[in-house]
């Protein structure tokens, strides 16, 4: 710890020092799965480690999950470097954001590299909130220092695989969870509020949802709040983040063992639920938990929806939208028909990618 600390006070006038009593300004912690912050660890991979910026309510506060195999400058065993985890901790500890920099230490995702360094961008960056080092130490290390714009609610997390390019994606599922729009793929999940990336995405989806597989077929929220998930010939729920039921087979639904594609809540009250699946859908109860019937109805029905889509959400205003691919469709529930217009790209239109310069629809 004393040497992952050592590569920010070396270009700073910051001094550490280790105390055994009382609280200090940095609290180093290795705990697992659930841990008192809201935010649980998800065994071996996945989530390494999270730290609280300065001004937050945990600030200094640095939490390792102990279930990794930590290892200090070993990159031929499965293991992860604990010196390169735990200096990336110490940079968020003391203000600093990821940032897109080639090489620097404070990229979003563990890479190996060794020897420990900092790169001109993390340099920059440190020294823009603490100064460069004087040259004759002083007694008392200057307060924990913060960036303009950090929300102090969120926290920034290091990630043992890198999420695909969302602009340059289809994916799995997408869902409205607690009116915010989650996006997922491969494991992750992207989160928009008010159609606003939000800081810490794209992250795991297991950070939220505890033993959820990877990757996941389709999702939704019901009326009373219960989360739903499938995958393959099975499905999980969850009690906001809590596991509720699950895996269990889609037959107790009333569906056949091929899986389900996409879900659809439909309606304000959120009473209407259909599943799709190659061409055909079917709708749910969930009162009776049961599709109402086993033979499906063509999708044909959803003028203009493609036949085989990935994804399928409503928006606050009672609009569906059918993702396939890159692109999406948006289905009015008045006139029963994709609006003109569409389909159109998802990344430009959800997450401010570049229109590229060459489209075909």
């Amino acid at each position: 710890m004393a040497e992952a600390l050592q590569v920010w006070s070396e270009v700073t006038p910051l001094t550490f020092t280790e105390v055994h009593e009382g609280r200090a300004d940095i609290m180093i912690d290795f705990t697992r799965y659930w841990h008192g912050d809201n935010l649980p660890f998800d065994g071996p991979g996945g989530i390494l480690a999270h730290a609280f910026f300065p001004k937050t309510h945990r600030e200094g506060d640095v939490h390792f999950d102990y279930d990794e195999t930590w290892t200090i400058g070993d990159n031929q065993g499965p293991g992860t470097d604990l010196l390169q985890v735990a200096a990336h901790e110490f940079g968020h500890v003391l203000g600093l954001q990821h940032t897109t920099a080639a090489k620097a230490l404070m990229s979003p995702f563990y890479t190996f590299r060794y020897p420990l360094s900092l790169s001109p961008d993390d340099q920059r960056g440190i020294q823009h909130l603490y100064g460069r080092p004087q040259l004759a130490p002083t007694s008392q290390a200057p307060a924990l220092g913060s960036q303009t714009g950090i929300d102090t609610n969120e926290i920034a997390l290091v990630e043992a695989e890198t999420p695909p390019d969302v602009c340059d994606t289809s994916f799995d599922a997408v869902s409205t969870i607690r009116g915010e729009l989650f996006f997922f793929k491969a494991g992750f999940v992207w989160r928009l509020r008010s159609g606003q990336l939000q800081p810490g995405y794209p992250a795991l989806a297991s950070r939220h949802w505890q033993g959820l597989p990877s990757p996941v077929d389709a999702a939704f929220e019901d009326a009373q709040g219960h989360i739903w998930f499938f995958q393959g010939t099975q499905y999980w729920v969850y009690d906001g983040e809590k596991p509720f039921l699950g895996p269990a087979p889609l037959s107790e639904l009333g569906l056949q063992s091929s899986p389900v594609h996409a879900a659809l809540v439909w309606g304000p009250e959120k009473n209407k639920i259909y599943f799709f699946r190659g061409g055909d859908y079917w709708r749910f109860h969930p009162r009776t938990q049961r599709v109402d019937n086993p033979v499906p109805r063509r999708a044909t029905d959803w003028r203009g929806v493609p036949s085989e889509i990935d994804a399928a959400f409503q928006d606050a205003e009672g609009y569906a939208y059918f993702l396939r691919g890159h692109l999406y469709w948006k289905f009015d529930p008045v006139k029963v028909k994709v609006l003109e217009g569409f389909p159109r790209l998802i990344g430009p239109d959800f997450f401010d990618c570049a229109e590229p310069a060459n489209t075909f629809r």
